[in-house]
Order: structure tokens, then C-alpha cells, then sequence
């Protein structure tokens, strides 16, 4: 009788310890680029040091956006007006139509009849330019319009030739740097799902991390800290955009965030080893934004 007491007790134990793992499961965790798990106040300290902080995200991760967030209020805290935000998720030539939006001067359905918002927006991106907006922090819209990036990848760097000089306004100055062998180019050159026809794919990418560092740079200056937030392949093993940014200024403190997925949250594997400064590992059953 008390042996069976007892298989009942644990019995009910290890449902109650079930039902409480299921109740507050495990979502995501920090490590540092040697794999060590870390804290998010140790990335909060870490990124106040930087001049640039690049966070890298996994477009339709619920987590990412939320962290994201909360590394802007950290940063607006410390910082204060001495902070810009920027992103990729806005185009170069959408500079005006965001600052309207920021100023009050439209609503939030004239910025997006025009300014090419990303379907995610409403959920994953306006929380964070309405807190900008909200503590009159500049947004800069960094990327390359989308035309121009797709005609790179039709002609290659020769087709920006044609371009007006208004055009390029919105464009770093060319011809921009570009070096294969950095290896996030070069792996785009060589994936073996590229044909011949695509070679212009590595360049099209180099063009968008070189807008996205000019316009970084162009709104950035000693004393203050530029918070970008853009897709992890833009900025993952410091390269990318951080590669641009640093062929411009070795000098800057460049402090770096990705996210990446696992189905297991308490160790980094080995592929994601040095591929920021801070490594957002979440759990892939969580749903996505889309």
C-alpha cells in the first residue's frame, strides 16, 4: 500500500513539474560569440560602450522584434537625444515621408500608402518608430530602394550608371568597394543554387550593406550611438554592413546582435560560434509573425 502511495506521489509530481514546464517554457537564450550563456543585462552593458549597434534579426521573429525594443528603451535611457535609431526596413528615398510621420505632419496610413512598408510592419516594426516618434528620436531609412537594387541584380554596378544625380542622392557614392572573397559574398557567388545568370545576386547584397553603411555613417558622429536594426545575414560575422562600416572608420566601436534558431536552448551550436558579439537563440515552436 505505502509503495503504491508512494509511485502515486511521483507519479503526480512529475505531472506537476509537466504542467509547470509547459506553463513557463523556455523561449530563447543569450550566449556570447565563444557560446557562453549569458544574461540580456550583460548585452545591455556590453552595447552601451559602442559607437554602432547592429541588430540582426530574423524577419518574422517574435522574439527578436521584442528584444529589439527593449535594446532601444536601454539604449534611450542611457543615451537619451544623444541616440538615432535606423533600420532596413525603410528605403533611402522614404527618408522624407518617415520624417513626416515622426513630426506628426501625417498619420500612420499616409506613411503606409507610401512608404512601401513591409507587410510585418503593423506587428513587428511600428512599436519601435512610434517609440522613436513618441521620444523625438531620428529613424533613418537606410536601404537601397528596391528598384535599384533589383536593377544590379539585372545588369550588375554598370546599371547605376544611368541613374540621374537625384537618384543617386539616395545611394552611397560608386563605385562602392566589393571583394569576393569576403565570405558572405562569396558564399552567394558560389551557393550552388545560383546559376551562371546570377552572379549579380553578391552584388545586389554588397549594394544594400554599402547603403546601409553610408547612411549609417552619414548620420552618426563622435559622442553620439546609431541602434540599427536589419537581417542577420547583413551583419553576421562582422561582416556585411560592419565590414563596410569599418573599410570607412576601423575605428568605430561596432557592437553586434543576431538571432538564430534551435531546438535546443541550452547550448550555441557549433555553426553559429563568433557570429556576433550576442547571440539571440529562441526556440522555433514559438509561432512567427508570418
Amino acid at each position: 500500500m505505502k509503495k503504491g502511495l508512494n509511485l502515486l506521489f511521483l507519479t503526480l509530481a512529475m505531472l506537476s513539474l509537466s504542467f509547470q514546464s509547459l506553463k513557463n517554457p523556455t523561449a530563447y537564450t543569450w550566449f556570447n560569440a565563444k557560446g557562453k550563456s549569458i544574461d540580456f543585462s550583460k548585452v545591455e552593458k556590453e552595447m552601451m560602450e559602442a559607437d554602432i549597434i547592429l541588430f540582426g534579426e530574423l524577419h518574422n521573429n517574435p522574439h527578436a522584434h521584442w528584444f529589439e525594443q527593449k535594446v532601444a528603451k536601454a539604449l534611450y535611457e542611457a543615451k537619451g537625444d544623444k541616440l538615432v535609431l535606423g533600420c532596413e526596413m525603410f528605403e533611402s528615398d522614404n527618408q522624407l515621408v518617415l520624417n513626416e510621420y515622426l513630426n506628426d505632419l501625417i498619420n500612420g496610413k499616409k506613411l503606409k500608402e507610401n512608404a512601401r512598408l513591409w507587410d510585418n510592419y503593423a506587428t513587428d516594426y511600428a512599436p519601435i518608430i512610434d517609440f522613436a516618434k513618441e521620444h523625438k528620436l531620428s529613424v533613418i531609412a537606410t536601404n537601397t530602394p528596391r528598384r535599384y537594387a533589383s536593377m544590379i541584380y539585372s545588369g550588375g554596378f554598370e546599371a547605376m550608371d544611368a541613374l540621374s544625380p537625384e537618384a543617386k542622392s539616395y545611394l552611397p557614392p560608386m563605385p562602392i568597394l566589393y571583394d569576393t572573397s569576403v565570405n558572405c559574398y562569396n558564399a552567394l557567388l558560389h551557393s550552388p543554387m545560383m546559376g551562371h545568370s546570377n552572379e549579380n545576386l553578391p552584388k545586389a547584397q554588397a549594394f544594400k550593406d554599402a547603403t546601409m553603411a553610408h547612411f549609417i555613417l552619414a548620420n552618426w558622429e563622435a559622442g553620439k550611438t546609431f541602434y540599427h536594426w536589419n537581417g542577420s545575414y547583413h551583419s553576421d560575422n562582422h561582416e556585411g554592413i560592419v565590414w563596410y562600416l569599418k573599410q570607412a572608420n576601423p575605428n568605430l566601436k561596432i557592437y553586434t546582435i543576431t538571432t538564430v534558431d534551435q531546438k535546443t536552448l541550452d547550448s550555441l551550436e557549433d555553426n553559429h560560434l563568433g557570429k556576433a558579439d550576442a547571440i539571440l537563440v529562441t526556440d522555433p515552436i514559438f509561432p512567427t509573425s508570418y
